[in-house]
C-alpha cells in the first residue's frame, strides 16, 4: 500500500483482507456482496477514499443509497474520511435514486415543485370511502406501469378496469402539472434515452458511480445506474442476494443474480466476516438461509472475536401471555439497546400492550394497538349504557339492571358486522374489553391506556417494537423475534395469495433471516413448541425445539448476557 495518502492507508489497514480486497479492486463493473454485518458501509467509504486518493475527482464520484437515511450516514462518514484528503464537504454527490431523478429532471427543464401524494389524490378520484384495498391495489399497480417496463408495455395484463384507473389518475397529475414520487425515477430515466446531451452531462458527473443495496432496486433504478455508468462502466455494486425482502417495492432476486449476464466483465467480491452476530446467531441464519435456492453460493463466517448466545424460547401460551414471559424475563430495562421484531405489526400488539401494563418506555412507528383508530372511538360511544360482562344466553350478573346487555356479546356481534377494512381496530378494542364487566370502565380503561401509552412511547427508548422489514440495516444489543409459529411466520397469508408460493416462501425466508441477524449480543426465538415455524425446523434439529428434551443449541456469551436470557 505504498504511495498511499497515509489516512487512506491506514484507512486500509484497519479492514479484513476480504473488505480491502473489494475496497481497492481494479475500477470497472464491481459485484461487492456484503452479508449481514459484515460491514459494507466501512468498505463502501474507503473504495470512496482509495479512487480520490488515486486520483478520481469528487465532482466526478457519484454513490446512490436505497433510502435517506443510508444516503445521510453515507454522506456523514464519506465527508468525515475524506476531509484529510482536503475535499470539501459534500464534494462526492450522494443521494437515493429519487433525489438524483430530482436533480436530472431539473437539468432536463422539467418542473418538479409539484410533488402529488398518490393516496390523496386517489382518495381525492375515488371519494372518502374507498375501500383501502382497492387504494393499495391501484397503488401497486401504478407503481408496476411506471417503474417495470415489462408490465408497462403490457397494461392488458394489468386489466381494463385498472388500466383506465391509472389513466384517469395521470390525467389529474398533467391538470394539476404535479408529478409522482415513482416520476421522479422513471421520467429521470426516459429524460436520460431521449436526450443524448443530458445524458453525456450526468456521466461525466457519475464518471464513477457507487450503489448501495443493489438487492433493492427496481427495475427503472437499475436501468438507471446502467445507464449512467455507460459502456464501459467504473461501478462499484454493493448488496446482499440474501436480503432481497423488498418484493412489494418491486425488487427481485433475480435481478441481482442475473447482473453478470448484463455487465460481462463484472468481478465480484465477497465479503464472508459477519462482524455482528453471536457466532451461533450466524450459524443457525446461515443453515436457514441456504435452504433458498434462488441465492448466491458464499461463505459467511462468524468474527473469531464474537460473542453472545442463542436461545429457542419454547412457550405454549397465548400472546399476552408470551409478552408478559419476555418482557419480566428478558427485558431488563438500561443494559443496552433491545428490540422485539415481528412479522406484522398486528403481532407486535400484545407486547404493546404488556409494555404498557408493565410501564416500561418503547419506541414503534406502528405499535399495533390501534388505539387512536377512529373505529375505536366510533365503537365506544355506541356502547349500550347498561352493558356489564357477560356472553349472550347467560342471566345478568348479580346486581345488573334487568336491561342490561351482555358487553362482549355485543361488542363481537358489531364487530362482526364492520367493513373488513375497520374491522381489525374493531377486534382490538375486543381483545382490550375481556377484563371489564361494564361499558363505564372499558371507556376508563381505553382512556388509561391512550394516556398512558402517549407517555411511554418515546424516541429515546432502548426497547423497539418493529416488524422484521422496518429493521432492515439497524442492529440492536439483543432481539426477541416472536411468532415463529407455523402460519405466522412463514405468513400463511402472504403464501396463499402469492402467483408464485415457492418464491414467496423464499422472501418469507429472507425476511427471517434478516429479523435474526440484527442482533448483537443475544438472540431469542419464541414460539409454540406445538407448531414451531418452518423456518425453525430449518436451522434447529428436533430435538432442539422441544422443551422436554432440554438440549438447546451450542451458544457461548459473557455472564451479564446469560442473565438477560429468560429462565429455562
Amino acid at each position: 500500500m505504498t504511495g498511499l495518502h497515509p489516512a487512506v492507508r491506514d484507512r486500509l489497514a484497519r479492514l479484513s483482507l476480504d473488505q480491502r480486497a473489494a475496497a481497492t479492486a481494479p475500477r470497472g463493473p464491481v459485484l461487492c456482496v456484503a452479508p449481514a454485518g459484515s460491514g459494507k458501509t466501512t468498505t463502501l467509504v474507503a473504495r470512496i477514499c482509495w479512487l480520490v486518493d488515486g486520483g478520481v475527482s469528487p465532482s466526478t464520484l457519484a454513490a446512490v443509497t436505497f433510502n435517506r437515511r443510508a444516503a445521510d450516514e453515507l454522506a456523514v462518514r464519506v465527508d468525515e474520511a475524506l476531509a484529510p484528503l482536503g475535499a470539501a464537504p459534500s464534494a462526492v454527490r450522494i443521494r437515493t435514486f429519487h433525489a438524483l431523478g430530482r436533480e436530472i429532471l431539473l437539468d432536463a427543464g422539467v418542473d418538479v415543485g409539484r410533488l402529488a401524494d398518490r393516496a390523496e389524490l386517489l382518495r381525492e378520484l375515488l371519494g372518502p370511502s374507498a375501500d383501502p384495498a382497492v387504494l393499495r391495489r391501484l397503488d401497486d399497480a401504478f407503481s408496476r406501469l411506471k417503474l417495470d417496463p415489462t408490465a408497462a408495455t403490457g397494461a392488458a395484463a394489468i386489466g381494463p378496469e385498472l388500466t383506465h384507473a391509472f389513466h384517469r389518475y395521470q390525467a389529474a397529475l398533467t391538470e394539476r402539472g404535479a408529478l409522482d414520487f415513482d416520476d421522479l425515477v422513471s421520467r429521470a430515466l426516459a429524460a436520460l434515452r431521449d436526450d443524448a446531451s443530458l445524458l453525456a452531462r450526468w456521466r461525466e458527473a457519475s464518471t464513477s458511480l457507487l450503489v448501495d443495496e443493489v438487492q433493492d432496486l427496481d427495475r427503472s433504478q437499475l436501468e438507471m445506474a446502467l445507464l449512467l455508468a455507460g459502456p464501459s462502466p467504473d461501478l462499484f455494486l454493493v448488496g446482499d442476494d440474501d436480503q432481497t425482502i423488498y418484493a412489494w417495492r418491486l425488487a427481485d432476486v433475480r435481478r441481482v443474480l442475473s447482473l453478470a449476464a448484463r455487465l460481462p466483465d463484472l468481478r465480484r467480491h465477497d465479503l464472508i466476516t459477519n462482524r455482528r452476530c453471536p457466532p451461533e446467531v450466524v450459524r443457525r441464519a446461515s443453515r436457514l438461509i441456504g435452504h433458498n435456492r434462488e441465492r448466491f453460493q458464499k461463505r459467511i463466517e462468524p468474527s473469531p472475536s464474537a460473542r453472545g448466545v442463542i436461545r429457542l424460547a419454547a412457550d405454549p401460551g397465548d400472546e399476552v401471555t408470551r409478552a408478559r414471559r419476555l418482557l419480566r424475563g428478558w427485558f431488563v430495562g438500561g443494559a443496552g439497546s433491545h428490540a422485539i421484531l415481528a412479522r406484522t405489526n398486528a403481532a407486535l400488539a400484545p407486547y404493546a400492550a404488556v409494555a404498557v401494563e408493565l410501564g416500561i418506555p418503547y419506541r414503534a412507528v406502528d405499535d399495533g394497538l390501534m388505539l387512536d383508530h377512529p373505529t375505536v372511538d366510533a365503537l365506544l360511544a355506541e356502547l349500550p349504557s347498561e352493558a356489564v360482562a357477560g356472553v349472550a344466553g347467560e342471566a345478568p350478573r348479580s346486581g345488573a339492571s334487568p336491561k342490561a346487555v351482555p358487553l362482549l356479546a355485543w361488542l363481537a356481534g358489531r364487530v362482526a358486522s364492520l367493513p373488513a377494512e375497520r374491522r381489525p381496530a374493531g377486534i382490538a378494542l375486543l381483545s382490550w374489553a375481556a377484563p371489564f364487566r361494564t361499558s363505564a370502565r372499558l371507556r376508563e380503561a381505553v382512556a388509561r391506556a391512550r394516556e398512558a401509552r402517549a407517555a411511554l412511547r418515546r424516541d429515546d427508548a432502548v426497547l423497539v417494537l418493529a416488524t422484521a422489514h422496518g429493521t432492515k440495516g439497524l442492529e440492536f444489543d439483543h432481539v426477541a423475534c416472536v411468532g415463529l409459529d407455523d402460519g405466522s411466520f412463514p405468513s400463511r397469508r402472504s403464501l396463499d395469495e402469492a402467483t408464485d408460493p415457492a418464491r414467496a416462501l423464499e422472501e418469507e425466508r429472507r425476511l427471517a433471516y434478516v429479523a435474526w441477524t440484527r442482533a448483537r449480543r443475544s438472540l431469542t426465538l419464541v414460539y409454540d413448541p406445538a407448531t414451531p415455524s418452518l423456518f425453525l425446523r430449518e436451522a434447529f434439529d428436533a430435538q432442539e425445539l422441544d422443551p422436554r428434551r432440554g438440549q438447546r443449541p451450542r451458544c457461548s456469551a459473557p455472564a451479564d448476557a446469560q442473565r438477560l436470557m429468560l429462565s429455562a
